[in-house]
């Protein structure tokens, strides 16, 4: 009986107390706040998952030329258009600033890093100290083809982690698209968890673009693209195919194609912003054109 006793006197000194009685229990919570979205530049993108949320990791996820690079120039036009300061992590050094000043960005408000190998000519590691030539031979020629990719993604993480740190950007994209996936995967899970929680409660919309998923359940958004080639050439009878208009001249070959216009398929692969959005997208696929420069 005492010890009831004094367990009551306890919690009751403890309700008492002014913090503590601010304090909410679990069963009484709400639920999470939705995350404020943003648009993507693309109004179908925007249809099929509501935009980009802020405070979010979302993924791009396609083969070689399947439209990751169209998506990633629309979102940072938009984000840079927006007035918004944002940064690119080019991976393997494939940005083109040209195109990106085509697709309407504002390269005055892109911060664009690019990373580097750290590879000497002959192909061998750098030789640390007390080792010899013949024990740093890359793992590429023994046949595996990870080393070619390590310090660019070593750099990658930790420039992510110092710009997700600084919380002043309004965008943060990640382009791995060139990166293979199986050195993609060996990214540790724990980094993409370190960047989820590193970017919650943020203005930031986290933009990660790869060949295969990577992120796992890091990710409230998944998106994979893939495209349909419209084709100016010499056979218009073609169901995808589209004329330019413009006769070859004698250095091409007659049997050459120009490629005028690619049809981007998007499919939505999984979201968890749907328990947290006001209205759950009706279509799980959409598709959008992009024109190639030349084509008008």
């Amino acid at each position: 009986m005492k010890t009831a006793r004094k367990t009551a006197e306890i919690l009751a000194h403890m309700g008492a107390v002014s913090k503590l009685a601010a304090v909410v229990p679990a069963s009484r919570l709400d639920g999470q706040r939705a995350p404020e979205m943003v648009s993507s530049g693309i109004p179908q993108l925007d249809t099929l998952t509501g935009g980009l949320a802020r405070g979010c990791l979302t993924e791009i996820c396609g083969t070689a030329s399947s439209g990751r690079t169209s998506v990633l120039l629309f979102a940072l036009a938009q984000a840079t258009q927006r007035g918004e300061v944002c940064a690119l992590i080019d991976a393997s050094d494939a940005f083109d600033p040209a195109s990106a000043a085509a697709a309407g960005m504002e390269m005055s408000r892109l911060l664009w890093v690019r990373c580097g190998e750290t590879r000497v000519v002959t192909g061998l590691r750098p030789v640390r100290a007390g080792q010899s030539p013949a024990t740093t031979q890359s793992s590429a020629e023994n046949g595996f083809g990870f080393s070619r990719w390590e310090s660019q993604l070593a750099q990658m993480l930790k420039i992510t982690d110092l710009l997700l740190q600084s919380n002043g950007f309004g965008m943060i994209a990640l382009d791995l698209g060139d990166i293979p996936a199986r050195s993609a995967r060996r990214i540790p899970l724990a980094s993409w968890f370190r960047f989820r929680r590193a970017v919650e409660h943020t203005p930031t919309v986290l933009l990660v673009l790869e060949q295969q998923p990577i992120a796992g359940s890091c990710s409230s958004l998944l998106v994979n693209v893939s495209i349909k080639p419209q084709i100016a050439g010499k056979r218009p009878s073609a169901a995808n195919s589209q004329l330019s208009g413009k006769r070859p001249t004698h250095l091409e070959l007659p049997h050459s194609e120009l490629l005028n216009q690619l049809e981007i398929t998007l499919k939505l692969m999984h979201s968890r912003l749907e328990r947290k959005l006001e209205r759950k997208p009706v279509q799980s696929t959409a598709s959008f054109k992009s024109r190639a420069a030349w084509a008008g």
